[in-house]
Order: C-alpha cells, then structure tokens, then sequence
C-alpha cells in the first residue's frame, strides 16, 4: 500500500468529516451504483451513448 494512502487514512481517522458530508458522499456513491444496475439489467438508451447513434427527428 502507498504511503500517501496510509496517511491520508490517519488523517481522516483523526479528523472525521462531518455528518453533511458523509451524507454527501454516500448520495454519490448510491447514485453511482445505481446508474451500474441500470445499464447492467436493463441497458442504456442509445442517446445517452457517448459514442451511440444520435437520435434522429422525424422528417415533416
């Protein structure tokens, strides 16, 4: 393990962030499992797609 890390989790343990915080980072962590359950169990749509078809508009 990286020294750095080992240090920054001593420092943390010293300094615990505070509860907004803490509310903070769990909201980005559950946001971000979220978005992985979706794209596993039911795909993403092709216009969210970095690299996907773009959505074309129906001609008039």
């Amino acid at each position: 393990m990286d020294l750095n890390w080992l240090l920054r989790m001593t420092q943390w343990l010293r300094h615990p962030p505070s509860g907004l915080q803490l509310r903070i980072m769990l909201g980005a962590v559950a946001l971000a499992l979220l978005l992985v359950g979706v794209e596993h169990f039911w795909g993403w749509p092709d216009w969210l797609r970095v690299n996907g078809s773009r959505m074309r508009l129906p001609k008039p």
